[in-house]
């Protein structure tokens, strides 16, 4: 199955926690194959608490014989190694956050999984990264490709600024 996932941290050491994010997936998931990273962009926080740091975010897709649920609690998983507690407040600063965007094309809508990700289609910080990698893709339920979402996206998100083009390593 290749999922689309979303990368954001905005506590510490921001680049390093998505780099060992994806390299921790990549170990904890010996069936997964990283397909493409997107560049990493510096974002300003939205809807989260004031003074929050700006964001780090990204988008990589993978190819994983995983079930959506069971990546899902891998990602739950790192998010713990990395600092992020269980229990948090909606928007609250993070070392890391890790969401699967989409997977296939597959439509589910559980208390703890909606695909493809609900919001995925109203963020510039997701958009944005998405396209970079996946212009192309035309989104369970969509009939417009990731590249036009972006350009008829009417959001007053502040524009997103390229930090790091080349962030994992070749190893992965």
């Amino acid at each position: 199955m290749t999922f689309g996932l979303a990368l954001g941290s905005n506590l510490g050491d921001r680049l390093g926690h998505l780099q060992g994010a994806v390299k921790r997936l990549l170990e904890l998931d010996p069936t997964a194959r990283l397909l493409a990273a997107a560049p990493v962009y510096e974002t300003a926080p939205v809807d989260c608490p004031e003074g929050s740091q700006s964001f780090y975010n990204t988008v990589i897709e993978l190819s994983s014989e995983l079930t959506p649920m069971d990546l899902l609690a891998v990602l739950r998983g790192i998010e713990a190694t990395l600092g992020r507690p269980n229990e948090h407040e909606r928007h609250a600063p993070r070392t890391v956050d890790l969401d699967i965007l989409y997977a296939d094309e597959l439509v589910m809508e559980l208390p703890v999984l909606t695909l493809p990700h609900p919001r995925l289609t109203q963020r510039r910080f997701v958009l944005q990264p998405l396209a970079d990698i996946r212009g192309d893709l035309i989104l369970p339920g969509e009939t417009k490709n990731v590249a036009t979402l972006l350009a008829e996206l009417k959001t007053d998100e502040p524009a997103l600024k390229l930090v790091a083009t080349e962030w994992i390593s070749a190893s992965h």
